[in-house]
């Protein structure tokens, strides 16, 4: 590829100016190496400590980076969101300001990219990380991988590349509350992976606290699987299977069969199978409900119904068939007109 090819690199930043310069100098340095021009985008997302000055400090010095401030905290998303819609690269590699995401790994992504891959994705092949929220991760994959509407790749990173396509696709997607790992992963198209490991924070403390993390894994359920919003309706056929049968037993072999089990059924136990069924009705009218609610909710985010990865040459002779009809249409058109 030639040298002029432009690649962006995204960096979202909160409350990171321990880290931005060593993490520019690193990015710097291992991008010299490569035959391509880069533009740094780097994002910052409502930072209250001195992390503003020092990316203007960096434009300000550096022709190749491009800094985005945004009003205030919209979060990682967002600000990930705001540096892919602005790149103008051929491609656009998106990635951490804590350093935990090794800049050495940027030629192995861009070479991926070369051999044909339209995404590439950074996946953690070990992690640092308390034993508590390895536990969580493992459980969020686990139940990710079951009521995902689209599978997704465990202990994967938003180190990722994606191709000039990819990010024009990106941009057609609408939904504010948004993962974006989960949106690349939906859009499809062409993709390659790379481990490495995960290493340790370079200075400073995790923004992302235990409720933000929560919370990322309770948007990444409701908007990658409607199981959550249907699960009342599964409930309610559950427990309509079982209330039925126990009332038609009960009040047989009570009322009609005069009791021969010697089960002593009394009026208490047939209110409480009544007041099961009745809840069973109501769970399965939820779920009624929650079919007609997920079909509002796929209209409303208005993703594209499809999404074309490679559009067929155009076929010249079939081209100027078409055309030569058109024309003749035209002429004969004109000569009726005229007759």
């Amino acid at each position: 590829m030639k040298q002029q090819t432009l690649l962006s690199i995204v960096i979202p930043a909160y409350n990171e100016e321990a880290n931005l310069r060593p993490l520019f100098d690193e990015v710097s340095r291992h991008t010299r190496a490569l035959p391509y021009q880069f533009e740094i985008i780097l994002v910052d997302d409502g930072s209250s400590d001195g992390s503003v000055a020092i990316l203007q400090q960096l434009a300000a010095e550096h022709d190749e980076v491009r800094v985005l401030e945004l009003a205030r905290n919209f979060g990682k998303e967002a600000a990930v969101s705001a540096g892919l819609h602005s790149a103008e690269g051929e491609a656009a590699i998106v990635m951490d300001a804590d350093l935990q995401m090794p800049p050495s790994l940027l030629g192995e992504f861009i070479e991926r990219w070369e051999k044909g891959a339209d995404i590439v994705v950074g996946v953690f092949a070990t992690r640092n990380m308390s034993r508590l929220r390895r536990i969580g991760a493992h459980w969020f994959y686990r139940i990710m991988q079951a009521i995902g509407n689209e599978k997704i790749t465990p202990h994967a990173t938003d180190y990722r590349l994606l191709d000039r396509q990819v990010l024009e696709s990106f941009k057609t997607l609408t939904e504010r509350n948004r993962i974006t790992r989960g949106l690349v992963d939906w859009l499809g198209y062409k993709r390659d992976y790379v481990y490495f490991k995960q290493e340790p924070r370079r200075n400073g403390q995790p923004t992302y606290s235990m409720r933000k993390l929560i919370t990322l894994a309770i948007n990444s359920f409701t908007s990658n699987s409607l199981i959550p919003l249907k699960l009342a309706g599964y409930l309610g056929v559950f427990i309509l299977t079982l209330s039925i049968p126990a009332g038609l037993f009960m009040y047989i072999e009570r009322y009609i069969l005069n009791d021969p089990m010697r089960l002593l059924f009394n009026g208490t136990d047939m209110l409480a199978i009544m007041t099961l069924f009745l809840v069973g009705v109501i769970l399965a009218c939820l779920g009624l409900i929650s079919l007609y609610i997920a079909n509002i909710h796929a209209e409303v985010i208005n993703r594209p119904l499809y999404i074309v990865r490679k559009k067929p040459a155009t076929i010249e002779p079939l081209a100027s068939a078409v055309a030569g009809r058109k024309e003749r249409s035209a002429s004969g058109q004109k000569e009726t007109v005229a007759a």
